[in-house]
């Protein structure tokens, strides 16, 4: 599991009696702030833990503590106090939704912050004046084992054609990083009397967004249209390379980042789920093409 740990200096004289608690939250802004209305905010609060630090519920030396917390608490002296928290399990990743070039704030993003208050209670009313905040974010690694790499197969049936349409296709390896280009082998066995016209590669980011349902947006982060064309009775076997990169879609609104701090540049945000999908037009009639999607593969 992830944690957080840190330490925290406060001011006894300035707290007069006060006490001084550190938060951790994540937070889902699915709208800018000026857009809140009747007092209701475009947010939701997935996660909040609170810890009191000072005055300390634990003896600062017998806390448990990292070796950097040591080296800080030795560093800063008595008023330095330790705080630590655990992340649960289920919590997303950093990840937020590009806005428009002509939008202004954030529009939808989830975020974590680290934030340090003094209060009479943890439940009493902050100002702003009494609180530090720091802005943080999580990411998630790769395996180190990468599985099998995804393939898959499919046929196509056509009416006034007694033989079908076989496609395969493949990557190279399961996992790829950001900047590496992602090979695709395609391989068409066109047993029909109808003509492929064109084939189409892409790489489709899909994010789904959770308001009050669950909404899913598809966009084509990286798209190869070939123009390679299979006539009736031939077959196809080819490599496309695709790199989805954010240079090339920065202007697009929606296209879902990897959190970033400040102003910071980031990535196309890493999948939890990414979908392959090859795009293969066949003319049925003189001015009549047909799309059919086939889908290559799902993973985690």
């Amino acid at each position: 599991s992830l944690t957080i740990d840190g330490v925290i200096l406060v001011d006894p004289e300035v707290l007069k009696g006060k006490k001084a608690f550190v938060q951790l939250s994540c937070t889902f802004r699915y709208g800018r702030e000026d857009m809140d209305v009747m007092g209701i905010a475009f947010r939701r609060e997935i996660y909040i833990a609170i810890r009191q630090v000072y005055p300390p519920i634990q003896d600062r030396e017998q806390s448990t503590h990292t070796k950097m917390q040591g080296k800080l608490l030795r560093k800063l002296g008595d008023n330095a106090f330790p705080f630590f928290f655990e992340f649960p399990d289920n919590l997303p990743c950093s990840v937020g939704l590009q806005p428009g070039p002509n939008d202004s704030g954030k529009q939808c993003v989830v975020e974590f912050e680290v934030k340090a208050f003094s209060a009479e209670s943890q439940e009493a009313k902050v100002r702003k004046r009494s609180t530090v905040h720091l802005m943080i974010r999580k990411l998630q690694y790769a395996p180190e084992n990468s599985g099998t790499a995804p393939s898959v197969k499919t046929t196509r049936e056509f009416v006034m054609s007694d033989k079908p349409l076989h496609l395969e296709a493949s990557l190279d390896k399961e996992i790829y990083y950001h900047g590496e280009p992602i090979n695709v082998c395609v391989n068409v066995t066109n047993s029909s009397n109808k003509n492929v016209k064109n084939i189409i590669v892409s790489v489709d980011q899909v994010a789904t967004v959770v308001l009050y349902s669950n909404d899913s947006y598809v966009r084509a982060v990286a798209l190869e249209e070939s123009g390679d064309a299979v006539a009736a009775g031939a077959s196809l076997k080819k490599v496309y390379s695709l790199t989805p990169l954010l240079v090339c879609n920065r202007e697009r609104r929606g296209i879902a980042l990897d959190g970033k701090l400040k102003h910071e540049d980031t990535n196309l945000a890493s999948s939890s789920m990414s979908i392959w999908v090859v795009f293969i037009r066949t003319l049925h009639r003189k001015h009549l093409e047909n799309e059919k999607r086939f889908l290559l593969d799902k993973f985690k």
